[in-house]
């Protein structure tokens, strides 16, 4: 059974108008060209669509229930030609981002969930990744977006600040630790920790911080976020490494300690990079414009 869509459009013509004239006019057709289509319709299904008369046509029940495909099929067609047509103006499309973990936890949700509402036509794939690999991954054109840490840049990348992103050490706050300012991390590595699931970017830095030194974090659980992470460490189960904006959220309601952390690596600068902003896609384009301009917001507001 072949059919293309010119008869499926004649036949629904044909059956809003009750005419095989009229459809084919509808259709752009010649008279004798859709008379012979619509007859080539009815052998190939071996049955009658049309009832003729002297004031133009009936459907058969045949008819009807071609009808009824035909207007899902062409329904269908339509809705597909708007959608890639959206994509052809570079209205549509997806864009693949690339941020370590205090980045997605802490400074991006509230910044893409504004983003998704002003663009319905945008679509966001985003994932979880130590600074390294998304600077690798934009490199290579493996992602269209990242936002990692100052420390990993490399040149050939397009790189503006984000957002200031410092790790401190959370305790419970009647922990021994809780009256220092500041601690240095090999001090901390007899303690048990709370972490991030495996895989995750802060998990990844802090394991090789460690292995830098030649140890291992004692690791008591690991928490499904963040803010488990806190909320275990409240609980006494044991101490952990946060991004200081978490941790001064959750200690509004938790009983938590904050202590900073003596190393360079704690104090992070987080940067929006991109391979070439010349480069980008439209919907990419877009998203890093908003992102770029969060930053610069986040800059003229913090104090010097």
């Amino acid at each position: 059974m072949r059919f293309d869509l010119t008869d499926l459009r004649l036949f629904r013509h044909v059956a809003d108008s009750g005419s095989i004239t009229h459809g084919a006019e509808r259709s752009h057709l010649a008279l004798a060209s859709a008379s012979a289509r619509i007859r080539g319709m009815e052998e190939l299904l071996a049955v009658p669509l049309l009832r003729r008369g002297r004031r133009g046509v009936r459907l058969t029940d045949a008819g009807r229930n071609l009808l009824d495909h035909a207007r899902i099929v062409l329904q269908q067609v339509d809705t597909m030609r708007g959608d890639l047509s959206a994509y052809s103006r570079g209205l549509k499309g997806s864009v693949r981002v690339l941020a370590n973990t205090a980045a997605l936890s802490v400074h991006l949700p509230r910044l893409l969930a504004e983003f998704l509402a002003a663009n319905p036509t945008i679509d966001l794939d985003l994932e979880d990744r130590e600074s390294p690999a998304i600077v690798a991954a934009l490199a290579t054109g493996d992602a269209d977006i990242g936002i990692a840490s100052q420390a990993a840049l490399v040149a050939g990348l397009e790189s503006h600040r984000f957002r200031p992103d410092r790790l401190v050490l959370i305790a419970p706050a009647g922990h021994e630790l809780a009256r220092r300012r500041r601690t240095r991390f090999a001090e901390l590595l007899a303690l048990d920790f709370v972490g991030l699931p495996r895989g995750t970017a802060l998990d990844g830095h802090l394991a090789m911080q460690a292995a830098r030194i030649g140890r291992l974090l004692k690791l008591r659980v690991r928490a499904s976020n963040p803010d488990a992470v806190c909320a275990m460490v409240a609980a006494g189960v044991g101490v952990a490494i946060v991004p200081e904006t978490t941790a001064r959220r959750q200690r509004r309601g938790l009983p938590l300690a904050i202590v900073g952390i003596a190393e360079p690596w704690a104090n992070r600068e987080l940067m929006l990079c991109i391979r070439d902003s010349r480069r980008l896609s439209r919907p990419a384009k877009r998203l890093f414009d908003a992102l770029r301009l969060a930053g610069k917001s986040s800059t003229a507001s913090s104090p010097a």
